[in-house]
């Protein structure tokens, strides 16, 4: 094992902008992300001798202290490789780059994954000197994933995320199957939204009042795109990005996602998986990020970008349409 000791680390450029919580998961290899969470919220991390939030935003020179961590040597020949791997660009420039993120992929390394999107396209691009996400995708979700090719792109297409109000410019628009039969008067869902752990670590998200403190408003708009029995085709866009906040809101709606293993219909997704409720096999989330609008980093044109339907969700919508 490694002797765990204090250590302070100085905020470069590539952690710029950074959440302090994937900072120090970046940074803290072999560390179980409870962990890395823990000592956060104990107030052991410090940033610039100050105590500090997973949610805090890192800047150039910030000294960043890490209290004592024990991290499992891991023998050089044990190291886990990372494959190269590209993903289908939807479009691309020498500013950023929009992929085609398929299911069942992380963006990133982490809770007991090696590697992730981000990862596997440094490998494959080792001439790019700079790749960095813009946003998530959950690892169950498909679809329009942006990147940044250069610090400045990635600073200014992330302020249009977090930008509310008229200031807002990032439109996100998801195609999500649900079960049973969506109200057509229901086109606003603006509930609340708690996030926390579970005993084992996981991250989950729950609804919440307006007067809890620890909740975020969360705002989802809904437009049924087709029908079919028993189902649902939805096209929603969201003004806020939290956390799992389209899975946990059409649920609490109580129609949860098709295939949704987290918070959607277990015994529903068993006989999906089973090829039993709709002409074709469904064993993933009916989750695809369909389109995303922003404007350029560089000139401020407004661009959009669409991802096909994956062939599995595509005979699906193909089927829903008759």
């Amino acid at each position: 094992m490694v002797a765990p000791a204090v250590q302070h680390w100085t905020v470069d450029e590539a952690g710029e902008g950074q959440r302090l919580d994937n900072y120090l998961l970046r940074h803290l290899k072999g560390v179980p992300k409870t962990m890395v969470y823990r000592v956060i919220r104990s107030g052991e991390v410090r940033v610039n001798k100050g105590r500090a939030s997973a949610d805090q935003r890192l800047a150039i020179g910030d000294d960043v202290r890490v209290p004592p961590v024990r991290v499992a040597a891991r023998p050089v020949d044990q190291a886990p490789v990372v494959p190269a791997r590209s993903f289908p660009v939807l479009y691309e420039d020498d500013w950023l780059m929009a992929i085609d993120k398929p299911a069942g992929v992380a963006v990133h390394g982490g809770s007991g994954v090696s590697s992730g999107v981000i990862e596997q396209l440094r490998q494959a691009r080792p001439q790019a000197r700079f790749l960095e996400l813009v946003h998530r995708l959950d690892r169950e979700t498909s679809g329009v994933l942006l990147i940044a090719k250069k610090r400045s792109a990635l600073t200014h297409l992330q302020d249009q995320f977090r930008a509310r109000g008229p200031h807002k410019t990032i439109g996100k628009t998801y195609g999500a199957l649900v079960a049973g039969d969506w109200p057509e008067r229901l086109k606003v869902i603006d509930v609340p939204l708690h996030k926390y752990l579970t005993a084992e670590g996981e991250r989950r998200v729950r609804t919440a009042h307006a007067d809890d403190p620890q909740a975020q408003r969360a705002i989802t708009l809904v437009q049924v795109a087709r029908r079919l029995p028993g189902f649902t085709l939805l096209d929603v866009t969201i003004k806020t990005g939290r956390t799992h906040q389209i899975r946990v809101h059409l649920s609490q709606a109580g129609h949860p996602i098709a295939g949704d293993d987290k918070y959607g219909d277990f015994a529903l997704n068993r006989r999906l998986a089973r090829g039993d409720g709709l002409p074709v096999r469904l064993d993933r989330m009916f989750l695809h990020a369909r389109r995303l609008r922003f404007h350029h980093p560089h000139d401020g044109r407004e661009i959009t970008v669409e991802a096909p339907w994956p062939k599995e969700c595509e005979d699906i919508a193909a089927v829903s349409a008759r």
